[in-house]
């Protein structure tokens, strides 16, 4: 940290973290439908780290590509930017939906969030049951001590309406099955999606437009941390709890400091103080469009949002391919 903190200017600091999703968008657009994720990720990372270096901060990686052995760039702990500036956290997802690009389906997104030093909880490579709805309901309207059809109850009683008119997102895995079941049978929808939960979360702030009530189920912790600062900026509830499936990802959990396994942590908890977050579509998707092809250019479209305003911004960028 530097020896003289400088103030974490937020306002000034999200355009230079738009340019940084922006390019790592347009870096893996050039992989989109080619079968390879390795490379469509690694073209993110590439892009991502080059335009970091360039901002004025002293950025520590805190949610990133993995350890500093599995991961050559990017990695947890990693220190980026020109050295001069605030210190920051970074959280970042260089490609959230690898397997979505090489496919070229819907909902990839380059994703990065920034907060000062020390308010980005560091959460460990392990999987964590997560649970988010939008604004405008009271604290605790659904828990994560709840069942499944108890949320859907309890959101559609604060909602004023049926169970039925309940859109819940779930990442579409086997072990998410029980609960797909049990959510079925109070007559909420589900809407399942392949990959990409931080996409998944988001949807529940805008529910007119994306038609998503809530989102419940396991995925990644790092993709947690970053769905919480997008809701942080948006509005909306989320809770997380780690899950750990041996004694190695508890070892993790310990290397991050973390102390209570069995603690849930409220949206604000992960994101204690103001957060800048931006992404970019790299495919089309429910929430942003994709990198667009013109002859000689790409366009992009970013999400950048300030958690301290509330502002949210939609900006298009064309730039010579």
């Amino acid at each position: 940290m530097n020896a003289n903190p400088v103030q974490f200017h937020d306002r000034m600091l999200s355009l230079g973290l738009a340019r940084v999703s922006e390019a790592a968008a347009m870096a893996s657009a050039r992989l989109i439908g080619r079968g390879d994720e390795k490379a469509a990720d690694q073209a993110a990372v590439n892009a991502m780290r080059e335009q970091l270096n360039m901002l004025d901060i002293a950025g520590v990686v805190v949610i990133g590509e993995g350890e500093r052995d599995e991961a050559p760039m990017l990695f947890i702990g990693e220190e980026v930017g020109t050295g001069e500036g605030p210190a920051v956290d970074i959280a970042l997802d260089p490609l959230e939906g690898t397997t979505l690009t090489a496919k070229d389906m819907p909902n990839a997104l380059t994703v990065i969030a920034m907060a000062p030093r020390g308010t980005l909880l560091h959460a460990p490579d392990v999987y964590m049951d997560k649970l988010a709805i939008g604004p405008g309901y009271e604290p605790d309207t659904v828990t994560m001590d709840m069942s499944p059809a108890e949320r859907v109850r309890a959101l559609a009683a604060a909602k004023g309406g049926e169970t039925e008119d309940i859109t819940v997102c779930v990442l579409e895995r086997p072990r998410h099955e029980e609960m797909i079941a049990e959510i079925r049978s109070t007559g909420a929808a589900i809407r399942l999606i392949t990959d990409g939960d931080v996409a998944g979360v988001i949807h529940c702030a805008e529910p007119h437009l994306t038609g998503i009530d809530m989102y419940m189920g396991s995925g990644g912790a790092p993709e947690g941390v970053l769905a919480a600062a997008a809701l942080k900026c948006m509005g909306g509830q989320m809770y997380g709890r780690l899950l750990f499936r041996n004694d190695d990802e508890r070892g993790r959990a310990a290397k991050a400091g973390i102390e209570d396994l069995d603690r849930v942590y409220r949206r604000d908890d992960m994101v204690t103080q103001d957060v800048i977050f931006a992404a970019t579509g790299v495919t089309d998707g429910s929430i942003l469009p994709g990198v667009k092809r013109e002859l000689g250019y790409l366009t992009t479209e970013t999400l950048l949002m300030r958690s301290k305003t509330g502002s949210v911004r939609r900006m298009s960028y064309r730039n010579p391919s």
